[in-house]
């Protein structure tokens, strides 16, 4: 029982994160637009990538989704640590790395939630 609790924390932050960050995306704001521009995604890349957080974020909140939702934040997050890696820097205009960091937390959170939810997994547990 305790552990359950643990994991419902553990979604709702990186649904959480994942939402969060959709004004920016869908809002255009100048820090976003300048990400996507360096690392040649806007206005499409943006718009998209915010559509997939959103997705994302609704799955990891539906008990039969969650390891989709889990997934799919895998994903996007091990994209924007490489994009951070090989193109934008750990720095991005002055934030500390906050951005970097806080994907990469993201990422991490969203392994052990799908960890947790490999039993759930239709195309790995058929039964």
């Amino acid at each position: 029982m305790k552990s359950s609790k643990i994991f419902l924390v553990l979604r709702i932050a990186v649904a959480i994160i994942l939402i969060q960050t959709l004004r920016f995306k869908f809002t255009a704001h100048p820090d976003s637009v300048y990400i996507f521009e360096t690392v040649g995604l806007e206005p499409f890349g943006r718009i998209g990538i915010g559509i997939a957080e959103l997705i994302a974020g609704i799955l990891l909140l539906i008990p039969k989704t969650i390891w989709l939702g889990a997934s799919l934040a895998l994903g996007i997050m091990a994209g924007a640590i490489i994009m951070h890696l090989t193109q934008l820097g750990i720095d991005v205009k002055g934030d500390g790395g906050i951005l970097f960091y806080t994907a990469l937390v993201t990422f991490i959170l969203s392994a052990v939630i799908l960890f947790s939810e490999k039993r759930n997994i239709p195309l790995i547990n058929k039964n």
